[in-house]
């Protein structure tokens, strides 16, 4: 159990804008563009990996355990295991995880774990009349049943039914819920949509200094034209221009607009995970070793957004660490309005004598140690690869800002919460 766990390195497809470039791809095509990108960045060969796993949210019933089929065609062997999981945005966190623990227990000592989603093929299904009709046609029998089951369909069960990013259990959509959160802890229009901006112009400065140095090119048939950049980041993002959008969600006294929200994306992000003494062994000059983790689970009526603050609450206490302990931070930005509650949560005494029963505020977040690449809200968030990426940019961070300790923080549907630590070797 002594056995360390450390990051190689880093590898990611452009995240665009759903509905642009990757359109006509499956997932599985784009988790393949970044392990492939991966081995080819870290030079390790495809037979010493140990397994793979792949975080999504968007499955395709072709490819359910997507995982193998982005691996197996990005040249990994067929005798590695794959494996897919999924939980909502923080799936390539889970993943991550899940690497960690098969290599601090000995199953594993080489691990890609990432994650996909290609919201722009998102399956369709028809309504679940139209399914069961469906569903019993398999089972007739000549012309003339044939031709009783069509007298059966009407108009209305051609209607598909419409994909839509909604709780369950509570039927809200994460907007709402972060529209409640916003308004229990008066998070304003104008501070929501001054951190959009920057999150873009971080961005977009990142980008023009060569940090985003984890996106792999990639070349789609037929034309084969190189997509190397996120299509989302906006550098000249202004808050005059923000300021005039209506509200996405509450039309009527919503402060979440489609600006300080994040936008639908596609696109694939993996890591290589390895043992330290193994990484040694094979040459491989990791970045950063994983401290710690945990992941949290919080009330689906108020606390749907609230992950960040609980999560780092319960790792800071687990492992004996402060806020002030890190050099760098890495927040997922669902909404600017999310960001912006977690952090007045973390700052609160208040907050954290009725939530957590701790008798001081967990700490404050300077801003300056905050997201400096900018984050989801500018470079996108694919439900299922967001928390590879996360850990990619808290690393390479870490060795630009010369600093020694990083805390990502994350928050999910489902009212889930992931928080880990890396320490930069």
């Amino acid at each position: 159990m002594n056995r360390k766990v450390v990051v190689v390195d880093g590898a990611r497809t452009p995240f665009l804008r759903s509905g642009t470039d990757y359109m006509d791809l499956m997932s599985w095509q784009l988790g393949q563009y970044a392990i492939k990108g991966l081995l080819t960045k870290t030079g390790v060969e495809p037979d010493k990996i140990d397994g793979v796993i792949m975080g999504t949210v968007i499955s395709n019933l072709r490819t359910s355990n997507v995982s193998r089929e982005s691996a197996v065609t990005a040249g990994i062997p067929s005798r590695v295991p794959c494996d897919t999981v999924t939980m909502a945005c923080i799936s390539a966190n889970r993943a991550i995880a899940n690497g960690y623990d098969r290599i601090v227990s000995g199953q594993a000592d080489l691990i890609v774990a990432g994650g996909v989603d290609n919201t722009s093929d998102t399956p369709i299904s028809f309504r679940k009349e139209m399914q069961k009709k469906l569903f019993n046609a398999q089972k007739l029998r000549g012309f003339g049943d044939m031709l009783k089951f069509l007298f059966t369909l009407r108009i209305k069960d051609f209607l598909p039914e419409r994909p839509r990013v909604a709780e369950y259990i509570t039927n809200r959509t994460m907007g709402q819920d972060c529209e409640n959160l916003t308004g229990a802890y008066a998070v304003g229009r104008k501070e929501q949509d001054e951190f959009a901006v920057n999150s873009h112009h971080k961005a977009h400065a990142a980008a023009e200094a060569g940090h985003l140095n984890d996106v792999v090119e990639v070349a789609l048939p037929p034309k084969f034209r190189p997509l190397n950049r996120d299509n989302g980041v906006r550098g000249d993002s202004a808050l005059e221009k923000l300021s005039k959008l209506r509200p996405a969600f509450d039309k009527k006294y919503g402060t979440l607009t489609a600006a300080n929200s994040s936008f639908l994306t596609d696109g694939a992000a993996a890591v290589l995970l390895a043992e330290e003494e193994k990484a040694k062994e094979l040459g491989l000059k990791a970045k950063a070793r994983i401290v710690d983790y945990v992941f949290t689970g919080q009330d689906l009526d108020d606390e749907l957004l609230l992950g960040p603050a609980y999560s780092t609450y319960r790792l800071l206490q687990k492992t004996g660490m402060k806020l002030e302990d890190f050099d760098v931070i890495e927040m997922h930005e669902a909404f600017a309005g999310q960001v912006l509650a977690n952090l007045k949560c973390l700052a609160s005494a208040e907050w954290a004598q009725s939530k957590l029963g701790y008798d001081q505020a967990v700490g404050e977040i300077p801003r300056e140690k905050l997201n400096n690449w900018g984050g989801s809200l500018s470079i996108g968030h694919p439900f299922g690869a967001t928390g590879a990426r996360l850990v990619t940019m808290a690393a390479n961070r870490l060795h630009a800002e010369g600093g020694k300790y990083a805390l990502i923080a994350s928050c999910a549907a489902g009212a889930h919460g992931h928080a880990m630590i890396l320490e930069k070797i």
